[in-house]
């Protein structure tokens, strides 16, 4: 890390610090991807994670006398068995109170089934978006700061018919989805979606999680009927593959694309030119929105260009719930555990509370030590976590322009239909 923009999180002096005992510092773990299907985002999701908590631990000093959170990063790569091995090592041996993680909503359902529910030990993912997450029994101990797909989904719809731009619209589509949580529910959303909307989808095709040297079968499946478009609800790991061979083998590059599939990796792997104008879906914060703006600039100031790939924004506010979490279970004379950090991740976000924005975590300190009540408003959005442990955030429309990834609109929360 360069540096953290010190200064904008408050004047740092000793007469700024409130008569408190310093806070135990809670390790918390991070189970991100360095390696497998969804390596590409791992690193940039660390950079939001460190941000974080290097700017919680700069205000706890001043206000409270030390740092609140220690971070211990794990790869979950890509897989199941992998995240729950890391999983069981950082409640195990490592003693986290919660841990922010995983990526692939497979992951995430295997780790919160095996580790972190039976185990009653926080689990946020600031990546996971399949709706099976909203109904995983899990008795609060599963969170996450993304939304779900049921409405990543309907965006996909309204972009594919033309609802969102005239130059962008299509009657028939396929489906080619990873055979996961998250590939089953964004393809049943969108498919429930397209057809309200009156558009056809000529066949929905699965594939392994694990990357497959070929998918020539599935493509010939995939383009029976010749659809106007396919769907791209995979990961870089298979979609670089699947993607090169449809352009070689069959002429093939209509592609419309997801989370999953906002990729720098694919414009490599398939060529800039023939992506240009393509358009896809994420989560992502609404550009206007004040929280985005400042954590923009703080991890350009930390780590240079943020680029535009998803969850990064969605892993700093996790971390930063956490950690106030952690501080107002301290402040209230409890011991920092998995309990009582769960049980304070919806005080922190109190609809009366005092607003605290994004690196303005000396005057939330301030104000859980004086206690009066806060409400976190984050990178990515509001985090008012429901009794599902669910958010709400808005669904950014992007495109490859010049080699590039760009945002080009915004479908706020408000703005999205039910289906």
């Amino acid at each position: 890390m360069k540096k953290v923009a010190i200064a904008a999180l408050g004047a740092l002096t000793a007469a700024a610090a409130l008569a408190q005992d310093a806070p135990p510092v809670a390790n918390v773990g991070v189970l991100l991807d360095y390696t497998g299907a969804l390596a590409e985002f791992g690193p940039n999701m660390e950079n939001g994670a460190r941000l974080a908590a290097a700017q919680l631990n700069i205000a706890a000093e001043s206000v409270l006398g030390g740092p609140l959170i220690n971070l211990i990063f794990e790869d979950g790569a890509t897989s199941a068995t992998n995240g729950v091995d890391r999983a069981r090592k950082l409640v195990d041996t490592d003693g986290v109170v919660a841990i922010v993680g995983s990526l692939a909503s497979g992951v995430t359902v295997a780790v919160s089934e095996a580790v972190t529910t039976p185990g009653e030990v926080v689990l946020m993912s600031p990546a996971s978006t399949s709706p099976l997450i909203t109904i995983l029994p899990d008795n609060d101990w599963l969170f996450r700061t993304v939304a779900s797909d049921a409405t990543q989904g309907i965006v996909g719809a309204e972009l594919a018919r033309g609802e969102i731009f005239a130059d962008h619209s299509v009657d028939t589509a396929s489906i080619f989805y990873i055979n996961s949580p998250y590939g089953q529910g964004l393809a049943d959303a969108f498919e429930a979606a397209f057809v309200n909307r009156g558009g056809t989808v000529l066949s929905r095709v699965a594939h392994p999680e694990e990357p497959q040297p070929t998918y020539a079968a599935q493509l010939e499946q995939l383009l029976a009927g010749n659809p106007d478009m396919i769907l791209a609800v995979s990961y870089p790991g298979q979609a670089t593959v699947y993607m090169t061979e449809a352009r070689d083998l069959y002429g093939f590059t209509s592609w419309q694309y997801v989370d999953g599939t906002q990729s720098l990796e694919i414009i490599e792997a398939v060529g800039a030119d023939i992506l240009e104008g393509q358009y896809g879906t994420a989560p992502g914060a609404d550009p206007e929105w004040g929280g985005a703006e400042a954590f923009q600039n703080y991890y350009e100031d930390a780590f240079g260009e943020l680029p535009n790939l998803p969850f990064i924004d969605t892993t700093y506010d996790a971390v930063i719930s956490i950690g106030l979490a952690a501080a107002a279970a301290h402040l209230a004379g409890d011991a920092v555990t998995s309990h009582s950090v769960r049980d304070n991740l919806r005080a922190i976000n109190a609809a009366d509370g005092q607003t605290v924005g994004v690196g303005e975590f000396v005057a939330a300190l301030q104000a859980l030590a004086a206690g009066n009540a806060i409400d976190y408003s984050g990178a990515a959005g509001e985090v008012d976590f429901d009794e599902y442990g669910d958010v709400v955030t808005p669904v950014q429309i992007w495109q490859f322009q010049s080699g590039d990834i760009t945002p080009v609109a915004i479908r706020r929360a408000d703005e999205i239909p039910a289906e």
